[in-house]
C-alpha cells in the first residue's frame, strides 16, 4: 500500500501542469536570477540602461550596459557564458538561458 501511495505521488508530481506559466518563470528569472536582476542594468525589456556618469582620471565616462534584446540566441548565450567587465557571473543552466531569451524575445518563441 505504501509503495502504491509513493508511486501515485511521484507520478502526480511529474505529470501535473506547472504551477506557473513560462511567462511568469521568465519574468521572475529576469528580475532575480541569482540575487541581482538583469533589469537593473539592462532595462525592463533588455533595451540597455544608463547606470552612472562619472569622471575617471579627469575623463568623463559612463557605465551603460548594452541592449540585450536585439541579440541572437547564440550571441546571448555566449555573452552569458564569458566573463564580461561589470557583469556578474550567474552560472545559468541551458533552461534558464532559454527562459531569459524567451522573456526578451517572446514573439520568436511563440511562432
Amino acid at each position: 500500500m505504501r509503495q502504491l501511495f509513493l508511486l501515485l505521488i511521484f507520478t502526480s508530481l511529474f505529470s501535473a501542469e506547472s504551477f506557473i506559466t513560462q511567462e511568469e518563470y521568465a519574468w521572475q528569472l529576469y528580475h532575480n536570477p541569482r540575487g541581482i536582476g538583469c533589469y537593473l542594468c539592462h532595462g525592463e525589456r533588455g533595451e540597455g540602461k544608463l547606470i552612472a556618469d562619472y569622471i575617471h582620471k579627469g575623463e568623463k565616462k559612463a557605465f551603460h550596459p548594452p541592449a540585450i534584446n536585439s541579440l541572437s540566441y547564440e550571441q546571448f548565450s555566449q555573452a552569458l557564458k564569458r566573463r564580461n567587465k561589470g557583469m556578474p557571473r550567474y552560472f545559468l543552466t541551458i533552461d534558464e538561458m532559454h527562459a531569459l531569451y524567451y522573456y526578451l524575445h517572446p514573439e520568436k518563441e511563440k511562432k
